[in-house]
């Protein structure tokens, strides 16, 4: 069997995304089971080189995992013609300049969202890519989730009829760092170092609209910041200036409407914690991050609304269950899954859709969420094309 090395130059890993989701659990994990498969039978091994700026860190986490090669000057390892693919998982506002660096060194670049903290930066990041004749990707790890793969087969299989809405719930409690540590770090309430749940939730619920119902076009939004006073990773005060909550009514290509709350200040009470109902003229479903219950048009029961005589059925049974049908493996993990598909992309020229102009609309859509909560208005998103 013939292997083939391909070098991924990782920019931003110490951090706890980069390094549990992409390192280990994708480029890792990939390097155990052998390489990548390609069509021809040939396999393709990962051989990592990590990037950051604190030495010691790096130095640790490479000697941890057997990784040959780190160094804290991304220039260096750009420059290295044995590393074909960039990819980075560094902090929103760090990301615009290294990846046009990647870019003019003409690497293969594949990124976390948002690609930059503007639509106007991101756009030009796709524009550049395009010049340039380099392959490019951003990821979109939540459409390949166990819940939305199995609403994905639904939706395949004609199980809603003509789709009418879908409603979303995403948060959980994020503590404020005084009396119990913060679960995010603090640079995620400080919209001066790229904070904020809409610049961060948006660009997810543009490819999970845009991939599984059609693309956006308006939002009207409700951008909060409900705790304004937060506790660092030093457990000093700090004023959080970024929103931290977002109420949103999206309007999608062929009528469908779609709202989805998103918070960082809400208490879990549901069975996961996001979860997308989906209503047809044939059928419902709700979706999770791992679960999918449906309920059929042949088996909806009669609610009758009485205020006077207390409910006597139990909603939630009258729901079935989705199976997996993914084989006795089960789900692979969503981001290894979608590093397997660059690298084929990369190497063997298969298609990847998530391309830098899906994710210049991701933050579109997150720019617009943020005008509209500003200026109390519905924001159009005009379709320019198929590019963005």
């Amino acid at each position: 069997m013939t292997t083939h090395t391909l070098g991924v130059v990782m920019n931003g890993v110490t951090g706890r995304m980069g390094y549990r989701q992409h390192l280990v659990r994708s480029v890792l994990a990939i390097r155990e089971q052998g390489g990548v498969a390609l069509p021809d039978g040939s396999r393709v091994v990962l051989e990592p080189v990590l990037v950051g700026r604190d030495a010691a860190k790096l130095s640790t986490m490479a000697e941890r995992h057997d990784i040959a090669s780190w160094t804290t000057d991304l220039d260096t390892a750009l420059a290295d013609p044995a590393n074909s693919v960039y990819f980075d998982a560094q902090v929103t506002p760090a990301r615009e300049a290294a990846i046009h660096a990647a870019i003019a060194a003409g690497k293969h670049v594949y990124t976390e969202k948002p690609t930059a903290e503007s639509f106007d930066a991101a756009l030009g990041l796709a524009h550049a890519a395009e010049t340039a004749g380099i392959k490019h990707g951003v990821v979109q790890d939540k459409l390949f989730l166990p819940g939305l793969l199995k609403l994905r087969r639904l939706i395949d299989g004609g199980f809603f009829g003509r789709i009418l809405s879908v409603r979303g719930e995403f948060g959980y409690w994020v503590f404020e760092g005084d009396w119990q540590s913060a679960q995010r770090p603090s640079w995620n309430y400080r919209s001066q170092d790229g904070g904020g749940i809409v610049i961060d939730m948006f660009c997810h619920w543009s490819y999970v609209l845009e991939n599984l119902f059609g693309r956006v076009e308006a939002v009207t939004a409700k951008a909060v910041t409900h705790i304004p006073t937060r506790w660092d990773e030093h457990g000093a005060a700090y004023e959080a200036t970024a929103d931290d909550a977002a109420y949103a009514f999206f309007e999608l290509e062929g009528g469908i409407i779609a709202q989805i709350n998103s918070s960082w200040t809400v208490r879990v009470n549901r069975d996961e914690l996001v979860e997308f109902q989906v209503d047809g003229t044939e059928g419902s479903a709700v979706a999770g991050l791992r679960r999918c219950r449906v309920q059929h048009r042949s088996a909806t029961p009669t609610p009758v609304w009485n205020p006077d005589l207390p409910v006597t059925e139990n909603f939630r049974d009258q729901w079935q269950e989705v199976p997996d049908n993914a084989g006795d493996a089960g789900f692979d993990n969503g981001f290894k899954v979608q590093w397997e598909q660059f690298v084929r992309h990369v190497v063997a020229d298969e298609p990847f859709p998530y391309d830098f102009f899906a994710g210049a609309r991701g933050v579109r859509l997150a720019e617009s969420g943020l005008l509209s909560s500003a200026e109390g208005r519905r924001v159009q998103l005009p379709r320019i094309g198929d590019g963005a």
